[in-house]
Order: structure tokens, then C-alpha cells, then sequence
């Protein structure tokens, strides 16, 4: 089932919710800030308590935050992410059914994570709220039942994004940068997560879910005194105890600029980091000109690499930096992802942009830009009750003056153009900057190595690898139709697909995290329907018949072109590739490794198609398309093969059209639910 044309609705989608993810906020007046002063106070067993009464609305929010020092899990990596999992799971005074539906019932949120909770909801049950947090933070029965639905869960998660080239490249980015015996360098797999005991569950809760470096953070329409008496009755029992605070190698940058390449063949668009470590602090004298200068080199919509990369040259959907500021090692990034094609020329740019803002001086009115936005952001926060609770917090973990907040804009309105320059010159380093790359080797190596910068292999957990060997021979014997055979008994044979008159599958997924639905119908008459749904809306319905075609995008119903229609009624079929064997046009061009898979490529203009060398299904499809007037490449993976009436079809298909999208097929009719008024 070819569904190469309906990418084109995907692109529209995904430039629509971007549009609106990217707009830029309009600057507002600095006016002057004035930050509600937490009452404080301290229990015996350490725990620190900050109340921030507030109350222009009848609600409370209730935020408990552990501040231990990084942790190495070691040979058990996964063992925070379960406890955090599990904590608030059930106690012996409530059952984990018992603790959500009482939690549904006040219209409350609370949630758990290994390193605290949080909780809010109306005002007038805030008693109630802060009880079931205690209950669930401090008093959850562990059992190794729930603990295997929650490795089995974390196992899911990490299987379904293990060719995930955005996952690997966040990955390989803090193996490379930390190192894999350091806390921000270490990753889970499926080996650390199975040897994972309750024992180890309860060793790891009991040493780290402690009160000593505890704070418990209070905003709403409460009383600070009423508040205090029910912290105390629930959080003094709070076993007193202080988590282990170990100290690890110190993580170095490369000594020299080079870029760090893995390899993954299914890889339509490279994920391109530069990367190197920082110590800024928040506490320091450079913070604030340093958060400006990341605001101009990648922190906005107008900053250098966006203007670059996506304005100028429309090479990504989206290009930034950050600079860490944690009270322990950092590090500043500047990131994209573009198409193979164009690899290399974005690596040259992002490093052109670093330069330019090492050696430019940035201008009085773009600085003042900058400020005025990045001021009118911090006072629309401000206004949140939530964010209140950060900087209260902030100021006591990260050992800040205690006006810190009131003087913020005062301070970014002092950066000069000087303090740029003399901050990115301290802490963005161009000559032992660390570009990682994850991508499509065989398509975008040959390019980079014309940089002349030094290329280092790894894999896709970051250890050394050696440059990939691409040249893999055909067997004899072996063609594109032969190829084709083999995929088409595969999935059934011949004489049972031919039985085939229609095809209707229903697939969802999310996009951006709004939830899509994909319905699809399919004849052998070359009739096509295919309609995407957003939160229940319908975005863009293409429709094939044998009359001719049209889409219908936003309410707008527009008759697609006549190369639009040829394009669709070659492959609005079943099954294409019944069609595809009888071109004589068609290449075998060779065989790749396809997200570990050796696979057979076929091409057939602008498209190619990967199937398995074992197995014969088909891995993708790959398709060039002309976009005003950019040439680009987008690929379908194809995964999850099930058997119905004695079908094989894929249910689980991926494309990456700057974002991924996985979407899983939930209702397969053959010969049914498909009617000719489907196509009117």
C-alpha cells in the first residue's frame, strides 16, 4: 500500500502547528517586578517549606522538590525512571484505583517522579490534595506485580523508539559529551532495566527520596499559618535522612573541532549538535549576557541559525542553541535537522553563525530587540503561580541574592553589545567544538569528508565504530522483478492479493502531541480516499476517482492538477507492487543496511523501495518531490506485519517530515466497509 502522496498533508500540518510553536511573542513594556516574598520555615527532618500566598484565584498548587546531587545507576540505569514510575501506586490506607478516582472526583492533578511530586486543584480542597500527596509520595507500597508492568512498560518505550534517530542522537550527544560513568552520560536498555529487583526498587527510594535536600514549594489561595499546621502533621513523620553526594570524573571537550558521525541507514534528515561543556552558573556575573547572546545565536525565532537555516536557506523546520546553567556541569549546544542532501552546508553554517557572533559585534537595535522580547517572555511567566514557585525554589538551590528576580530586568537591560561578545568568546569554543552527527552515511559522508574537518565513527550507543563498508554485492541471479516476487509471496502470493477489490485501514497516532486519526480506502479501480483528522477535525481529505481528483484542506475544496493525478492513480492500488513488477524501467540499485536490516533498493524514478533480504517485506519507501522549487526526500517505514485473510499488512508506519510521526494501524477491512459514494 503505497502512501508516498498523502506526506504532502503531513508537511501542511506540521508548518501549521510549527507556525504556531514559533511565533514569535510581541515585546511588551518592562514594567516593574514585584515578586511575592515565600513565608519559609524548616520541619526537623530537614524539609524545607516555602509558601507563596496568592489569591487572585481559589486554586493551590503544591510542589515537592528533591535537590539531591546526580546519581550513577550504573549496571541497574532505569531504576529511577521505576521507582518514579511507581511512587503513588498505593498505600495501605488507599489502593491505587481508590487514590486516581478520589483524585478525579476534586478535579485535582497530582503526579510523582523519583525526585518529588506535585499536585494542584481548588483552593477549598487543598487539605485533602496536599494528603493524597503525602500519602502517595511518602507512604507507597511497593510490589514486584507493579513492577513488572513497569519494565514492561519502559521496555515498550524504549523497543519503540529504538530507530528513533532523534532519540540515538540525544543519546550518543551526553555518551559523547559526559561520558557513560557519568549521571548525564549513562542510558537505559533493555539488559539494566530486566536486571532491575524491588530490592533494588526499595534501596534506591530509601536512600534518595529523602527529606534533607527537600523542598516543599506552596502557591495559591491558602494560609500560610493553616498550611503550616497540615505540612506538619503530614511531612514531620518524614523520616530524616540525607542522600549520598558522590563526586565523578570531570567530563572533558575534545581537543580540537571534529565531528562525530553515526550511522543510521533509515535516516531521512541528519540531526546536526555542536556541543561543548559550560560552567555557567545562574549565580554568575555572565548569566545575564550570556542568556541574550544565546537569545541571538539560537533562542528565538529571528536568532542567527534560525534566520540561516530556515529563513534564508529553508533547510529545517527548526535550529537553536541553549546554554546550561546547572549547578553542575553544562554545556552549551547549538542544534538542527536537515535534509541528507544538505548536511554538509548546514554544518558550515552553524559554525559561520558561531563565528559571526564571536567576532561580530551585535548592534545597539538588535541587542534592544532581543531584550524587549526576551523581557516581554519572562513577564507573561511571571504572571503564572507556577513560576512563581520556580524562582522561589531557584533562589534557594542555586544559592541566588534574594531580589534576584526584581533586579532580573534591570540586569538584562544592562548587557551591552561588549558583554556579548566577551561572553560567547568565554563560553562557546569553535575550535574544540564537538559536532555530532547522526545520519544517512552512504548519503551524506562523501559530502562532509569535503570539509577536511576530522571524522570519528561511533555507534548508536556511542562507542568507536569503524567507517561503514557500503559496497555490498547483489547475488547473482538477483533482480528488481525477482525482488518484487519475493515480497508480493511474502505477504500472500499472488492469487490472494489479486481476490482483493478493496482495502479500508483506519491508523492514529499524535503529531506536536495533538492526537491523528488517517482513514484510508483503496480499490483496484485506482479510487482513492484518504482523510486526516486532528483532534477529531478533518485537516485535508484527497479523494481519486474516475472522473478525475480533488483535496479538501480547511474547508476549501481545490481539484488536484493532472500531474497530482497521475501520480495518485499509479499508485492508488492495494497493492503497487502487482503494477511495479511489469515496469521494465525499474533498477535493483543495490543493497543497504536498513535500521540494521540488510535490504534490496529498488528505484523507479524519484522512489525507491527497501525490502528485507531475509524476509522480503518491504522496510520503506522513499520518495523525492519537488517543493518550491527544493528538492526534497521522505521516506515511510513499514513495520509490524499481521496476517488478515491471509494478508500480511504492515500496521505500523513512521515518516519524518522534520517531526516524527509513527502512526499504528487499529481496523484492517478487505472487501468491506468500501462503497463508490466513498469517492464522489
Amino acid at each position: 500500500m503505497k502512501k508516498i502522496f498523502y506526506i504532502l498533508s503531513f508537511i501542511f500540518l506540521a508548518e501549521s502547528l510549527l507556525a504556531q510553536s514559533n511565533a514569535q511573542p510581541k515585546a511588551g513594556p518592562a514594567p516593574k517586578i514585584n515578586i511575592a516574598k515565600p513565608t519559609s520555615f524548616q520541619l526537623r527532618n530537614g524539609l524545607k517549606v516555602l509558601v507563596v500566598e496568592n489569591h487572585k484565584l481559589p486554586r493551590v498548587s503544591y510542589s515537592l522538590t528533591i535537590d539531591n546531587a546526580p546519581n550513577l545507576e550504573g549496571s541497574k540505569k532505569g531504576v529511577s525512571a521505576l521507582t518514579g514510575a511507581m511512587i503513588g501506586g498505593g498505600s495501605e490506607k488507599i489502593s491505587k484505583e481508590a487514590f486516581n478516582e478520589e483524585v478525579d472526583f476534586l478535579g485535582a492533578s497530582i503526579e510523582f517522579s523519583s525526585d518529588g511530586a506535585f499536585a494542584s486543584g481548588l483552593s477549598k480542597y487543598s487539605k485533602r490534595i496536599l494528603e493524597l500527596m503525602a500519602e502517595g509520595a511518602l507512604h507507597t507500597v511497593f510490589t514486584n506485580s507493579e513492577l513488572d508492568k513497569e519494565k514492561t512498560k519502559l521496555i515498550e518505550s524504549l523497543k519503540a523508539t529504538e530507530k528513533s534517530i532523534a532519540t540515538v542522537a540525544r543519546r550518543v550527544e551526553n555518551v559523547l559529551t559526559y561520558g557513560k560513568n557519568h549521571p548525564f552520560g549513562e542510558y537505559v536498555t533493555e539488559t539494566s532495566i530486566s536486571s532491575i529487583s524491588l530490592d533494588d526498587i526499595l534501596l534506591h527510594y530509601n536512600t534518595y527520596f529523602v527529606p534533607e535536600n527537600a523542598y516543599l514549594v506552596v502557591v495559591g489561595d491558602i494560609s500560610s499559618q493553616t498550611i503550616k499546621a497540615d505540612i506538619e502533621s503530614l511531612f514531620e513523620p518524614w523520616q530524616k535522612a540525607i542522600a549520598p553526594d558522590l563526586s565523578y570524573s570531570h567530563s572533558r571537550d575534545v581537543q580540537y573541532t571534529q565531528i562525530n558521525f553515526v550511522d543510521m541507514p533509515n535516516a531521512v534528515q541528519s540531526e546536526i549538535s555542536v556541543i561543548n561543556l559550560s560552567t555557567l552558573k545562574m549565580k554568575d556575573p555572565d548569566y545575564f549576557a550570556a542568556i541574550l547572546a544565546n537569545q541571538i545565536l539560537g533562542g528565538n525565532y529571528n536568532s542567527y541559525l534560525m534566520s540561516n537555516l530556515r529563513e534564508k536557506n529553508a533547510w529545517t523546520y527548526d535550529a537553536g542553541s541553549r546554554i546550561g546553567d546547572s549547578r553542575y556541569i553544562s554545556r552549551f549546544i547549538a542544534y538542527t535537522q536537515v535534509r541528507n542532501n544538505v548536511t554538509d552546508s548546514a554544518v558550515v553554517e552553524m559554525m559561520k553563525e558561531i563565528k559571526r557572533i564571536r567576532t561580530e559585534k551585535v548592534s545597539q537595535k538588535d541587542l534592544q530587540n532581543v531584550k524587549a522580547s526576551y523581557i516581554g517572555q519572562f513577564v507573561m511567566q511571571i504572571e503564572k503561580p507556577e513560576t512563581i514557585a520556580g524562582y522561589a525554589l531557584n533562589i534557594k538551590t542555586q544559592g541566588l541574592s534574594e531580589d534576584f528576580y526584581e533586579k532580573y530586568i534591570e540586569k538584562i537591560n544592562a548587557v551591552t553589545p561588549e558583554d556579548i561578545m566577551r561572553v560567547v568568546n568565554k563560553y562557546i569554543l569553535p575550535e574544540q567544538e564537538r559536532i555530532v552527527i547522526v545520519g544517512k552515511g552512504i548519503e551524506v559522508l562523501p559530502a562532509l569528508e569535503k570539509l577536511k574537518i576530522p571524522i570519528f565513527y561511533f555507534d548508536k550507543y556511542g562507542s568507536p565504530a569503524e567507517k561503514p563498508n557500503y559496497e555490498i554485492p547483489i547475488p547473482a541471479g538477483v533482480t528488481a522483478q525477482s525482488v518484487l516476487a519475493s515480497y508480493i509471496n511474502a505477504i500472500g502470493g499472488e492469487q490472494v492479493l489479486r481476490n482483493v477489490k478493496s482495502i479500508f485501514t483506519i491508523s492514529s497516532g499524535t503529531i506536536q502531541g495533538a492526537p491523528i486519526e488517517l482513514t484510508s480506502k483503496t480499490t483496484v479501480d485506482h479510487n482513492l480516499l484518504r482523510e486526516i483528522k486532528v483532534m477529531g477535525m478533518s485537516m485535508r481529505k484527497d479523494v481519486l476517482n474516475q472522473k478525475g481528483g480533488y483535496f479538501i484542506q480547511q474547508g476549501q475544496r481545490k481539484d488536484l492538477s493532472e500531474n497530482d493525478l497521475s501520480d495518485l492513480k499509479s499508485s492508488a492500488v492495494p497493492f503497487p507492487e502487482l503494477d511495479l513488477i511489469k515496469n521494465s524501467e525499474i533498477k535493483l540499485v543495490g543493497i543497504e543496511n536498513y535500521n540494521d536490516t540488510d535490504a534490496y533498493v529498488i528505484q523507479e524514478g524519484d522512489s525507491k523501495f527497501y525490502y528485507d533480504v531475509k524476509t522480503g517485506l518491504k522496510l520503506a519507501e522513499r520518495k523525492s518531490m519537488d517543493i518550491n522549487g527544493e528538492l526534497i526526500s521522505h521516506t515511510i517505514n513499514y513495520s509490524d506485519y499481521r496476517e488478515i485473510k491471509g494478508i500480511k499488512i504492515p500496521h505500523v508506519f513512521s515518516l519524518n517530515i522534520g517531526l516524527d510521526i509513527l502512526l499504528t494501524t487499529t481496523d484492517v477491512k478487505i472487501n468491506e466497509g468500501v462503497s463508490d459514494a466513498d469517492f464522489e
